[in-house]
């Protein structure tokens, strides 16, 4: 499992009821992504996207990111590259941020995007590249 940070509270039990599943996504959401981050999605929450944001807290959170198949850097390694892959800048921009979180160094981020940039495009890593900048030297890690 790759010593994750918090994983033993966040994947202890198997949750039964939408109330546990997300509240065992808030822990892991929280963990990977920042308290600030969390908190600025929930204040701007809205009625019209409470919904959504229940959902992915449940299914993205409390279901998939604590599945213990996969460690948090080998899941951040497989969201890095489909954000990539997939143009999805402002989740790729975030995600760089958790994947520090979770334990990729700079140098293995830089590596991800070469990798992608070989089966995604040379367009695609050049946004990465760009934006990861930004993101590590926000950091201070650049």
């Amino acid at each position: 499992m790759s010593g994750q940070p918090g994983t033993d509270a966040a994947r202890s039990g198997s949750p039964k009821t939408d109330a546990e599943r997300h509240e065992r996504g808030m822990v892991v959401r929280r963990e990977v992504l920042s308290d600030a981050h969390v908190e600025r999605a929930v204040a701007s929450t809205s009625e019209f996207t409470a919904d959504f944001q229940d959902y992915i807290t449940r299914t993205a959170w409390g279901d998939i990111w604590s599945r213990p198949g996969l460690g948090r850097r080998e899941r951040s390694v497989a969201v890095l590259t489909a954000m990539i892959a997939l143009g999805h800048h402002d989740e790729f921009a975030m995600h760089v941020a958790a994947a520090r979180r979770n334990g990729l160094t700079v140098d293995e981020i830089k590596e991800v995007i070469l990798q992608a940039g070989l089966y995604c495009g040379v367009p695609a890593a050049n946004v990465a590249f760009k934006l990861a900048s930004e993101v590590l030297e926000g950091l201070g890690e650049l």
